[in-house]
């Protein structure tokens, strides 16, 4: 099976459309969603239908757990939040559709699969919390308890923004990046595509230009704070770019830039443990 992997897609639908165009014409079988549908980008009930129509799994993220929570955190988030991402929670919750919250509402924050030999568990965060932050950087020590609790060949995640895939124990981590807010200085949405084959696994990494232009705009249409903008423009997330002044004149590529899609086989593997490891 030819699966996408995606997430973190953040209210950014020009960017869940580009990814979305690019699965369709790379025959991607089914997408699996690890959460984080809203936050930040303008379009947060827009990007909920329609995950809601074409992922074959979806499942909450952090961002979309407290959007949630807004009406009954509200008056303790106002005093402790910082007000930018207070209101990045309330924004999306008031541009929801109560169909959209339902559906929100409804999703879990683990899925178990099974495709051929493969056993995959799908989170947002890690196995063990939906808000831990699992990186390239993660110790060694921290996956293999995480490899011990996960009953599974693969762990699919997201969260950090940070795309890796890392083996311990015959445990394969791979985050799917961001589609629609990526904090590492490239703005542009980046996505997994695994073909899980019988024991072996391929993994592309797919970096995409879109129209940010389009995305920048509705955020300043429905002013928004600049530094969602800025955010979007940039690739950096919200407290590396309120603690920089604006620079002067940066974009990043947009839908007509000439930027490589980035198309990196990073591993072929089987569901046995065998063939090596990635650290």
């Amino acid at each position: 099976m030819k699966v996408a992997a995606i997430g973190d897609v953040h209210g950014n639908l020009p960017a869940l459309e580009a990814v979305l165009d690019h699965i369709k014409a790379h025959k991607g079988e089914e997408i699996w969603n690890v959460g984080d549908f809203v936050g930040y980008g303008p379009f947060p009930d827009e990007c909920v239908k329609t995950l809601q129509k074409v992922a074959a799994v979806n499942i909450l993220g952090n961002y979309d757990r407290k959007t949630l929570q807004v009406k009954k955190k509200r008056k303790k988030w106002e005093k402790t939040k910082a007000p930018e991402k207070w209101l990045a929670f309330l924004w999306a919750y008031e541009h929801l559709s109560k169909e959209s919250r339902k559906f929100l509402r409804s999703l879990p924050e683990k899925k178990r699969l099974k495709v051929g030999d493969w056993r995959v568990l799908v989170v947002h965060g890690s196995p063990a919390d939906p808000d831990e932050y699992l990186t390239p950087a993660t110790p060694i020590d921290r996956l293999a308890e995480l490899a011990d609790m996960a009953n599974a060949d693969l762990v699919v995640c997201g969260h950090s923004h940070q795309p890796f895939v890392r083996q311990v124990n015959g445990v394969w981590f791979i985050n799917t990046g961001t589609v629609g807010r990526p904090d590492d200085g490239d703005p542009r949405a980046c996505y997994a595509m695994l073909d899980l084959k019988p024991k072996k696994l391929e993994v592309t990494y797919h970096r995409l230009p879109y129209d940010i232009k389009r995305t920048v705009e509705a955020i300043r249409k429905n002013s928004l704070p600049e530094d969602f903008a800025r955010m979007i423009l940039e690739g950096r997330p919200l407290e590396v770019v309120q603690g920089e002044r604006p620079p002067e004149e940066k974009t990043g590529p947009g839908e007509g830039d000439q930027a490589p899609n980035d198309l990196q086989p990073v591993v072929e593997h089987g569901p046995d443990g065998g063939g090596g490891s990635t650290n």
